[in-house]
């Protein structure tokens, strides 16, 4: 698959896409976000691809929207609004995504990364939503996920100030799961949807489900809605084949099924 401001690439059951816009720091025009849509939606139908990992460059992961798009923008219309409405269908895929972050990933960015099931970042990175200091706050999660993360009050110090924080500072909040040093970031990455890509895909996907359904419903509402993936699961091959594993002290041979 050939995109004008993405490179896609295959390793087994991982599809990794890179952002390539590095003269503009992969700033997040309408393009970018629709190439990234339309392949991440098409692989999240490939059965083969279990796993998304998304990246940048060493610069930058992506270091917000491109202004030039929305300095003009009016009100519910023009691209930047679509540009919107194209990032929330990433919220939709089925299959776990991780992002890879190196440099900087500020407003647009940042909140690309929250997006992402999992976030790796290498010593190098920088997180932030500075949208306050162009007139305007967040438009694609930046108040909702960021105060969800990492609670009310540093949200607001964040979202108020438009300071940046380093890579320590977004682990010891909860932003991300891991830093590493910058030459080992696509592989950390990698490994970790190589593990995630060996569990059985539909548990994967229950599960990944179920989280998010955690951080939007009472607790009462989500436990109904654990409980019944729970159960729909015991219909799964996968299901019967882990199990079985277990007893034969096996390693499991998952089909997705």
């Amino acid at each position: 698959m050939d995109y004008e401001n993405i490179i896609i690439d295959r390793d087994g059951p991982v599809a990794v896409a890179t952002l390539n816009r590095p003269k503009q720091l992969n700033a997040l025009s309408y393009g970018l976000c629709k190439d990234l849509c339309v392949a991440l939606e098409e692989l999240d139908a490939d059965e083969s691809i279990r796993v998304f990992v998304i990246t940048g460059g060493d610069r930058a992961f992506a270091a917000g929207a491109d202004i030039n798009e929305m300095v003009d923008a009016t009100p519910f219309a023009g691209r930047a609004h679509e540009r919107l409405v194209l990032r929330d269908r990433l919220n939709h895929l089925s299959k776990p995504l991780i992002a890879a972050v190196s440099g900087f990933a500020l407003g647009g960015g940042c909140e690309l990364a929250m997006s992402c099931d999992i976030i790796i970042a290498s010593e190098s990175a920088v997180f932030g939503q500075p949208e306050i200091n162009l007139g305007t706050i967040p438009g694609s999660g930046g108040t909702q996920r960021l105060t969800r993360i990492v609670g009310k009050h540093k949200a607001m110090e964040l979202v108020l100030t438009g300071r940046f924080m380093d890579a320590a500072e977004a682990q010891r909040c909860g932003l991300v799961n891991k830093v590493v040093p910058p030459e080992v970031l696509l592989d950390e990455a990698m490994a970790m949807a190589r593990t995630i890509a060996g569990k059985p895909p539909l548990a994967v996907r229950f599960a990944k489900e179920a989280i998010l359904k955690a951080a939007n419903t009472p607790l009462d509402e989500g436990l109904a809605f654990e409980r019944k993936s729970f159960c729909t699961l015991f219909a799964s091959e996968d299901r019967r084949e882990g199990m079985q594993a277990f007893l034969d002290k096996r390693k499991p041979e998952f089909k997705g099924q």
